[in-house]
């Protein structure tokens, strides 16, 4: 018997509030005293479009009494699964916020939170209440986006294809919402291709300073281009969050920096925010020091025990069913690997109707993926990585097998296999100066081809130490290093860490990208403390007489001046400069003319490029 799936039902049909036992009696009893009476309150917090600054729309949130235990979301659903109330409150919640939204006639598109449980055909009674009832209230249904939001395991990943398939015919849109946090994200975005994702705020909040999660939002907004998914970054809570997620083509923001849930919520952004998305220049993209240790592809290597071909489906089945986590079995005849079974095909097989009974005493070949991703302990993460993206998607999900010789190892997980390459790619794209940790030539290049690319205008300041050399042969190279990192770390204290960039050529050769508008005023602060800080470094003659005597490239003892810093500038104009070859030209020869000054000094170049 084929059961349609049931519509996204505003209350369901025929309920009596009090047909659920309550495991608490005295939170049963307030939760069924909540539901009768209604006492939820919607609130409603704005996502906004990144390029413009426009909101697009509302994610729908619920509160119960403001004086009760159950006021705070999480409390509330978790009273309703112990009492078995989950249903009628999920029914509840979303007529609450359908009524309120339509109340305050909100523009743009309502994200309607619902569990995959709820999505799933409860009741045959239900058809069509949805669309019935959103029409009543003046709400159309391409207006509202039904937002999977996973607090259980998803097996049935078929049954949520039909009835994603079945509302999006009535004009609905689908989102997943916190993408990497959840039990089965990614799958559930492989398989349903919703038009949307929400990444989980915990990839979001510090994607300034954090190089691993800028990866993770790139890659995942790498993955959205190829699928014509849009991708909303929810938990943003600083502006510095907020331009670097514009920078990464991301699509729409959520977040408390933009709008915090409220129930009579903002139909603009406040200004400084649309300010700031308004303003040119780019984000300064956290960095992060190149490791040279190689990883092996045995580093990917888990322990699965394998079963034999002659194994029956049913013997299978339990062997899933005492290890929840338990998610794939390689079948291996005498050391060699045929195939893999998966979970959730194993349990899809058997939930349709005369499956078991058909193939429960069959060879677990049956339902075997006879075609499974093979590599030898020797392949290279590169190569199993180009393998994988050519091969079909569920390998991801399925993972791969690990042979030696031909003859089964183990198995490695497609999850293990991109945080590995996410490291790599990583390593490989920022290179960072292992004496000051500051990012070297690579990024520095990186960097002033985004500030060209954007079109904003800029300052390139290259900064040299003067007398340096000799200094390291006086004072020994261990404190010529001292010297070294303390350079660093007075050029990166002046500078805006959102908006300028502080990079470390090599040797004494450091560089500064600034966007701040008063760089000069931070140069001079620079060139002040670098000069009283450097007085350290010497002895107390020395620094009496303003210096110190060694030998120069021919022998000769010659007296040098106490080292001191020189900055030379340029101003970079919009379309003025158009690789980062010729600004790397331009500031060297600023440099220079820099150091023809004597003592600290700071030199802009007003010419402009030939």
């Amino acid at each position: 018997m084929n059961v349609a799936p049931a519509q996204l039902s505003v209350l369901p049909p025929n309920v009596s509030y009090l047909h659920a036992p309550a495991i608490d009696e005295t939170t049963g009893a307030h939760l069924l005293d909540i539901i009768a009476r209604r006492q939820l309150t919607a609130l409603f917090q704005p996502i906004i479009r990144m390029q413009t600054g426009d909101i697009i729309g509302y994610e729908g949130l619920i509160r119960g009494p403001s004086d009760s235990p159950l006021h705070a979301p999480m409390k509330l659903f978790q009273a309703a699964r112990q009492n078995n109330l989950t249903l009628e409150v999920e029914y509840l919640c979303r007529r609450v916020v359908l009524e309120r939204f339509a109340e305050l006639d909100l523009p743009g598109k309502l994200f309607l939170n619902v569990s995959p449980a709820c999505l799933l055909p409860q009741r045959a009674g239900s058809q069509g209440e949805t669309l019935d009832y959103i029409r009543q209230i003046g709400i159309h249904p391409d207006r509202v986006i039904i937002e999977l939001t996973e607090n259980q395991p998803t097996f049935d990943y078929g049954l949520m294809r039909e009835a994603v398939l079945h509302y999006r015919e009535r004009g609905f849109q689908i989102a997943i919402d916190d993408l990497g946090e959840g039990f089965s994200s990614l799958r559930l975005w492989s398989e349903l291709r919703p038009e949307y994702v929400k990444i989980d705020m915990h990839f979001i909040q510090g994607i300034n300073h954090d190089p691993v999660k800028l990866q993770f939002v790139r890659s995942i907004q790498e993955i959205a281009e190829k699928s014509d998914t849009l991708v909303i970054a929810e938990g943003i809570e600083q502006q510095a969050e907020l331009l670097v997620l514009r920078d990464l083509g991301i699509d729409f923001a959520q977040g408390y920096h933009l709008g915090r849930p409220h129930a009579q919520p903002a139909t603009a952004l406040p200004a400084e925010v649309a300010q700031a998305l308004s303003r040119n220049g780019v984000a300064v993209y956290p960095q992060r020091t190149a490791e040279k240790n190689a990883v092996s592809i045995l580093r990917l290597l888990h322990r699965v025990a394998a079963v034999p071909p002659a194994m029956t489906n049913n013997e299978v089945y339990e062997i899933f069913l005492a290890d929840p986590k338990l998610l794939i079995i390689p079948v291996v005849d005498d050391g060699v690997p045929l195939g893999l079974i998966s979970r959730f095909e194993m349990i899809d097989h058997f939930a349709r109707p005369y499956q078991r009974e058909l193939y429960g005493k069959k060879s677990c070949r049956q339902f075997m993926d006879n075609k499974p991703l093979i590599a030898d302990r020797d392949t290279s993460l590169q190569d199993l990585s180009y393998r994988m993206v050519e091969s079909a998607a569920h390998h991801l999900f399925n993972g791969f097998i690990i042979t030696e010789n031909g003859r089964y190892l183990g198995m490695g997980t497609g999850h293990d296999l991109m945080r590995e390459i996410t490291q790599m790619q990583i390593n490989a794209a920022r290179y960072a100066n292992p004496l000051t940790q500051l990012p070297g030539n690579v990024p520095i290049n990186e960097h002033i081809d985004r500030l060209l690319q954007s079109g904003t205008r800029f300052w390139v300041c290259y900064c040299d130490l003067d007398h340096f050399k000799p200094f390291n042969d006086v004072y020994g190279y261990r404190r010529g290093d001292d010297v070294i990192q303390l350079t660093g770390s007075i050029l990166s204290r002046h500078c805006d860490p959102d908006r300028d960039f502080v990079g470390h050529i090599g040797g004494d050769d450091f560089m500064i990208l600034f966007q701040s508008e008063d760089w000069e005023t931070r140069s001079r602060a620079i060139l002040a403390e670098f000069g009283d800080s450097a007085l350290q470094f010497y002895s107390l003659d020395d620094r009496e007489r303003g210096g110190y005597i060694s030998e120069d490239r021919q022998g000769k003892k010659v007296f040098y001046s106490l080292m001191s810093l020189s900055l030379g500038a340029i101003k970079v104009e919009p379309h003025q400069y158009y690789s980062h070859h010729q600004i790397a030209t331009s500031a060297a020869e600023a440099k220079k003319q820099a150091k023809k000054v004597h003592g600290n000094s700071l030199f802009l170049d007003r010419r402009q490029p030939q």
